[in-house]
């Protein structure tokens, strides 16, 4: 795994927060924060991340909103969006995709595989983009 990289990880629930936060700062990872999307613009905005894993289900703005949001601006659309959550209906997929995330990730994940999983998104190899983990 990049352990250079920054991620974003933007989940409103604390356990998943720390559990994804835990896991990639084990493999190495420098990992920042944000329980909804208007804290999550405010990081990028001081400290653009390389890739951002996003929940789908934000209170207030959601996740494929502020990713649209991102996607649309110039200074952030290089930014890597992978849809991270608990969202799993069929069609979800296609509606990450669309809204510029380059995968889908659902919750809970698992530990074992997760690593992988980022790592691929990091270095940008082809990778699942919905999987059951």
């Amino acid at each position: 795994m990049n352990t250079a990289a920054l991620i974003l990880v933007v989940d409103d629930n604390a356990t998943n927060l720390k559990l994804v936060a835990d896991v990639l700062e084990f493999e190495g990872c420098r990992i920042i924060t944000a329980a909804d999307a208007e804290v999550a613009q405010t990081i990028i905005a001081r400290t653009p991340p390389d890739l951002i894993l996003m929940d789908i289900a934000l209170p207030g703005m959601d996740g494929l909103t502020l990713t649209r949001l991102l996607k649309a601006d110039p200074k952030t659309q290089h930014i890597r969006v992978v849809a991270l959550t608990a969202f799993a209906m069929k069609g979800d997929d296609n509606k990450a995709v669309a809204a510029g995330c380059e995968g889908y990730i659902t919750k809970p994940i698992d530990t074992r595989k997760f690593p992988a999983q980022v790592a691929a998104f990091l270095a940008n190899l082809p990778a699942k983009s919905v999987e059951k983990i």
